[in-house]
């Protein structure tokens, strides 16, 4: 949703800026169904990381305290990408799937609902 200034000639610095992280993307990331975490997180992470490495490192950062986390089957995890269905390689770099500042993943884990299917 756009922002509106209350007066016609305001300018501000934008702190989130790509420019304002040293070659690092702002990347979000959330996992549907699993509400213990009201929002997608995110992390500022190099172009050039793989998916495998997200999956290794990060994942276990954002979501390793849920009950559910040890379960995912991350051959059958589901992806999008800026609400389009992805399929990512392990070996594939961020840059490679098209992520840019500010992108967001969300991910799917089919069979996994949440604590005893809440959603929570």
């Amino acid at each position: 949703m756009p922002v509106q200034a209350i007066t016609d000639n305001y300018t501000g610095q934008v702190m989130d800026a790509k420019a304002n992280f040293g070659g690092n993307l702002i990347i979000y990331f959330g996992w549907d169904e699993h509400l213990m975490f009201c929002a997608p997180k995110a992390f500022p992470l190099p172009p050039q990381m793989t998916f495998g490495d997200v999956i290794d490192q990060i994942m276990p950062q954002a979501f390793g305290q849920h009950p559910e986390f040890k379960d995912i089957d991350w051959d059958k995890a589901q992806w999008t990408l800026n609400r389009e269905a992805v399929s990512p390689a392990r070996d594939q770099s961020l840059e490679a799937l098209g992520v840019d500042h500010k992108s967001c993943f969300r991910l799917r884990t089919p069979g996994l609902t949440g604590y005893k299917g809440t959603g929570v």
